[in-house]
């Protein structure tokens, strides 16, 4: 534990006139912490996982995403082509410089222009992988790191995310679960240090009542579904 946050935690203890808590007491605040009861979950997020995959693309349509599902990693460019295509839409993209999305085939489409990094203010399209797809809202979870650059999921005016099916639960719990989990692998990811829950295009019906897309965010959020579970 770093001294700043020592002496934050001293602070509060203070505060609350108590000690740090030792023996049994400390050891049954860490067993909670480690593993953490459930909420009440809602009952049409208590299904299968096929139709929890089928409920998350449902939820993220009501709320004005677009979801293109495909068989294959291979198959992602020409999703994002074709989806950049019938908007009119730059095909220059900033992405994420994630090992996964660089795997992918993009030589396909040679005329997508592919640049890695951080977004910034002149980038139009932003492609991203999700860390989770949340089927009870029809949410993405992003989990920010030196491979995924959170400026992406907000700055550009489009968002193109990669969920693979495999990754799509049902309820907030699950995916916390999951990303508790992740940060133990030894595959270099870790506790990020922002997780960015995402439901929809970024909108605001603060202005008149008016409901406007775009205001804090992407206009647009356009998800590429990979189905990479056997059937």
């Amino acid at each position: 534990m770093s001294e700043a946050r020592e002496k934050i935690l001293r602070g509060i203890r203070r505060s609350l006139g108590r000690g740090p808590r030792l023996g049994e007491e400390r050891a049954a605040l860490q067993a909670r912490l480690a593993s953490p009861r459930p909420n009440l979950i809602p009952k049409r997020a208590r299904l299968p996982h096929a139709e929890q995959v089928v409920l998350f693309q449902a939820m993220a349509e009501k709320l004005d995403a677009t979801v293109a599902r495909v068989s294959s990693l291979a198959e992602v460019p020409d999703a994002v082509a074709e989806y950049l295509a019938a908007r009119n839409l730059p095909t220059t993209i900033r992405m994420s410089p994630d090992p996964e999305l660089d795997a992918i085939p993009w030589d396909r489409r040679p005329l997508l222009t592919l640049h890695r990094g951080r977004a910034a203010p002149e980038d139009l399209v932003g492609l991203t992988p999700a860390f989770a797809g949340i089927a009870e809202t029809g949410t993405l979870m992003f989990a920010s790191g030196a491979a995924r650059p959170a400026t992406i999921n907000f700055m550009p005016d489009t968002h193109i995310a990669v969920l693979r099916s495999s990754q799509v639960v049902g309820d907030y719990e699950t995916a916390f679960a999951r990303l508790r989990a992740a940060a133990g692998r030894e595959d270099g990811l870790f506790m990020p240090r922002t997780v960015n829950l995402v439901t929809g295009p970024s909108r605001t019906g603060d202005i008149e009542q008016t409901l406007i897309l775009g205001a804090h965010g992407p206009r647009r959020l356009h998800v590429v579904l990979v189905d990479d579970e056997a059937h």
